[in-house]
């Protein structure tokens, strides 16, 4: 389009056919388009990088268009069967607005939006929101879009922004390389072609075995198929004229005992009586012992013209590719027009003069050792390589011996090479934010994740790097480095270890700190703010040519630094730079995560441990408690224990577990542990009234909420008392039932029991108490099902492992005991919140454990449970 494209981006709907008609009227940028539509059917690439958007910016489906008079779809995920098929016109889609755009088209709702509301993919349905970036070719064509959508409204987000516009990139790049395969491919083709037209043919005769090798084109000479062709001299025999028999008989023995060369002109006689004239040469080469092993040749048909080289002639200098032959002194005997072009030097100057003299750069290099592999082996060889200024390009070059020396066909590749060099690294970016997102997603430590950073963009972006974290008191660290020498590498972690101390507030790293944009700057103005000392020495050794400061960017507020040096003379590209910015973006993204990750799990497990207060020491027990909160803070939920003195005298332990995990529950056993305790101590009430009163509370106060819990009262009569027993009299409310460890050391399997109902379903429910005799020396642990509940393995299970781990700690102190089982059930990191209670009841004659506190009871088990 002549000038600047007008931006749509506030255009309305009636405005989508002024855009496609802009687009139409633009016939350059319509020939460009045309030409990467061609080149965009099969190219499986493009389905991979629109399906890698749709992933990266999390949508249902995602399209490439080419728009020229319509639109084409050349990759697609998430459509309909047939819908990525076939073309639209400019005016019933979207992405006119995105092509006609020199900007970013950003529609959090499709049909709010009026620019889009009445257009077909809206009205149906497939499309809510939409995300779209112009495709720009590399002469600056916008030649289509590519873009991400999904049913549903959502919001953009500059991020999601940036990486679809590195992925246009990309785009752009695998179409154009994809058009210039295909021109090559068919310029290729034309090559073919015209060798096909001049007749010629090639011949191999093996002189040991006696087989003779034919190509179609010398079959086709001689008036063979493939099938009619038995690979013998004879079959050259019979169709050779019988006048010129004798003559190119003797010339044959003639190359075979002198080990030369064959060069003979004859007739050849097809089958309809059809008479050829062929022209053939050819060389004989040698075996061990030095006698003739094989003839290598060719011939071609020169009956329209007897002058052979006339015809050849006229085919090379009719190829679109460039040509060249050499003598066996490596002189230049013939250069066809497009040869001239390719070499930028006429044949006038070329003919006679010796291809090492005339091109010095040949010697030593690609270019000398496959020609003259091709002549000493008698093979064709064939290789890409690069010819240095003034000709500067890639070339990719055929190169076969003849009896006259070696000839040559070549092509220039130089925009393949570049295209395909674009695709590559392009595909190495997209890899290295693929491998930094599964690094940061991949770990709940996004400060480790982050000070491995420099190893993951080292030596990809820059020739090494530090990466810098803001720590929880506002300190800047450097947390990592990286340099791919290792001999450098102890340099680098020293530099880290005082550049920061001795950077002034103008440094780099500080202004991209506090102004969270990126910051460029040459070594030297970096080495020119260091004061005299290490950090400057330091950075004087290992030279860098510049340095770019990446702000670690989070939501408001910039968490660190990320710095990329890169060697004298050397320039980070806008690619490389747009990439390392994304890593940065990510990684600050990562870090604040993690910050209101921690924030969440310290008040969720604050707001719990606030709740839990600590168990009475009695004289004649010992009662411990333990409470471990989810490894996950989202988990982090309603888990509680609790331990007190009836006014009768007698000791209740309860166990309970809210359902969820969320502050939420956390607040919610808060309230139903104030109300138990208040029910049990107002009362000399038995575990099944307590657990029927609170059941009875949480209906009338309406507290919505449903939970699990186990009580467990320790009682003793005078007599008991006397003969060193004490009653367990427990109730259960779909909880799992304690376990008793006697003094033995066996874990006793309590009586077949049936949990009852849980807490807030059925406040009319009937509820069950068991009663369990227990001798002095015996332990009881209430647990929550953290402990022994896991992903990948059953509830029962759990249990099992719970009971031989409980039998074979009997004889530890009651703390070390519940310490040891956390750590083997649950090695020190649950997947649920756990908590436990525990008592160990002792012998009147045994010493308590521990000094008194002030929650000592004279006698917790004291009481007669009757009254």
């Amino acid at each position: 389009m002549e000038g600047s494209p007008r931006r749509l981006g506030a255009v309305r709907t009636a405005d989508v056919t002024l855009a496609a008609e802009e687009l139409r009227n633009d016939p350059a940028r319509v020939r460009a388009a045309r030409r990467l539509r061609a080149a965009q059917r099969g190219t499986p690439a493009l389905d991979r990088l629109v399906e890698l958007a749709a992933r990266l910016l999390g949508t249902r489906a995602g399209q490439i268009s080419v728009l020229d008079d319509v639109a084409t779809i050349g990759g697609a995920v998430g459509l309909l069967p047939g819908h990525a098929d076939g073309e639209t016109r400019l005016t019933d889609t979207p992405c006119t607005l995105s092509a006609a755009s020199d900007d970013v088209v950003v529609i959090p709702d499709a049909r709010a939006d009026e620019r889009v509301g009445s257009l077909p993919p809206v009205v149906t349905g497939a499309v809510g929101s939409y995300l779209g970036v112009p495709l720009a070719d590399s002469e600056g064509h916008v030649v289509g879009s590519l873009c991400v959508f999904d049913p549903a409204p959502r919001e953009w987000s500059e991020t999601d922004v940036a990486t679809l516009r590195q992925l246009a990139a990309s785009v752009v790049t695998e179409l154009e390389y994809a058009a210039l395969t295909g021109e090559y491919e068919r310029q290729h083709l034309r090559w073919r072609l015209a060798m096909e037209a001049g007749r010629v043919g090639t011949f191999d005769w093996d002189l040991r075995t006696g087989e003779l090798v034919w190509d179609e084109p010398l079959m086709a000479v001689f008036g063979y198929t493939a099938e009619e062709f038995d690979g013998t001299i004879e079959a050259f025999n019979r169709r050779l004229h019988p006048d010129d028999l004798p003559r190119v008989g003797e010339a044959l023995r003639a190359c075979i005992e002198t080990c030369g060369e064959y060069e003979a002109e004859y007739r050849v006689v097809h089958p309809d009586g059809g008479t050829r004239w062929v022209t053939a040469r050819g060389r004989a080469l040698a075996g061990m012992d030095g006698a003739a092993a094989r003839i290598l040749g060719a011939a071609y048909d020169t009956t329209e013209d007897r002058s052979g080289d006339v015809r050849v002639t006229r085919v090379l200098e009719a190829m679109p590719a460039g040509f060249y032959s050499l003598d066996h002194d490596w002189r230049f005997t013939h250069v066809n027009a497009e040869a001239e072009r390719l070499l930028g030097r006429s044949r006038e100057e070329l003919l006679g003069e010796v291809i090492w003299t005339a091109f010095p750069a040949t010697v030593g290099g690609v270019f000398e050792e496959g020609y003259r592999s091709a002549v000493r082996t008698g093979q064709p060889v064939n290789f890409d390589a690069h010819y240095p200024a003034p000709l500067d390009g890639w070339y990719e070059l055929r190169a076969w011996p003849s009896p006259e020396g070696l000839s040559v066909y070549f092509i220039e590749v130089t925009e393949r090479k570049h295209a395909r060099d674009r695709a590559e690294r392009s595909a190495q970016r997209l890899a290295l934010l693929a491998q930094v997102s599964a690094e940061l997603a991949g770990t709940l430590d996004a400060q480790t994740a982050t000070s491995h950073l420099p190893r993951l963009v080292v030596p990809a972006l820059a020739q090494w790097g530090i990466v810098t974290v803001v720590d929880a008191e506002g300190r800047a660290r450097d947390v990592g480095w990286w340099h791919p020498d290792p001999a450098a590498r102890a340099l680098v972690e020293r530099y880290a270890a005082v550049r920061l101390d001795a950077m002034p507030a103008t440094s780099p790293v500080a202004r991209a700190l506090l102004s969270g944009e990126t910051v460029r700057a040459p070594a030297d103005e970096v080495t020119a703010l260091l004061p005299p000392g290490e950090a400057r020495d330091l950075l004087g050794v290992l030279a860098p040519g510049s340095a770019v400061c990446l702000p670690l960017r989070g939501r408001g507020r910039t968490l660190g630094v990320l710095t990329l040096y890169s060697g004298r003379g050397e320039a980070v590209s806008r690619e490389d730079l747009a990439t390392a910015q994304d890593v940065a973006d990510r990684a600050g993204l990562a870090l604040d995560n993690a910050r209101l990750y921690a924030q969440q799990q310290q008040l969720a497990e604050g707001l719990q441990r606030s709740l839990l207060t600590e168990p009475p020491e009695p004289d004649h027990a010992e009662i411990v408690v333990r409470y471990l909160p989810a490894a996950e803070a989202a988990r982090v939920g309603g888990d509680w224990y609790d331990a007190f003195m009836q006014p009768n005298g007698a000791t209740m332990l309860v166990i309970g577990d809210v359902v969820g995990h969320d502050t939420e529950a956390a607040a919610a056993m808060g309230q139903l542990r104030g109300l138990l305790r208040g029910i049990a101590t107002y009362s000399d009430a038995a575990p099944v009234e307590v657990l029927r009163g609170l059941d009875a509370s949480m209906a009338v106060l309406q507290t919505r909420v449903m939970a699990t819990a186990a009580v467990a009262r320790f009682e003793q009569t005078e007599e008991e008392r006397a003969r060193g027993i004490t009653r367990m009299r427990w109730a259960n409310a779909g909880h799992l039932p304690p376990l008793v460890i006697n003094g033995d050391g066996s874990v006793a399997e309590l009586a077949a029991w049936k949990a009852d109902l849980l807490l807030g379903v059925d406040p009319e429910v009937r509820r069950q108490e068991s009663v369990v005799t227990l001798d002095r020396d015996a332990t009881v642990l209430l647990f929550t099902d953290g402990l022994v509940e896991r992903r990948d393995a059953d509830l029962d299970a759990g249990l099992l492992r719970l009971r031989e781990a409980l039998a074979e700690l009997a004889d530890r102190p009651l703390q070390e005991l519940l310490d040891e089982v956390l750590e083997r059930l649950v090695d020190g990191r649950p997947e649920d919140d756990v908590a436990l209670v525990a008592v160990r009841l002792h012998r009147q004659d045994r010493p308590r454990p521990a000094e008194a506190g002030p929650n000592d009871v004279p006698d917790v088990l004291a009481g007669d449970p009757a009254t």
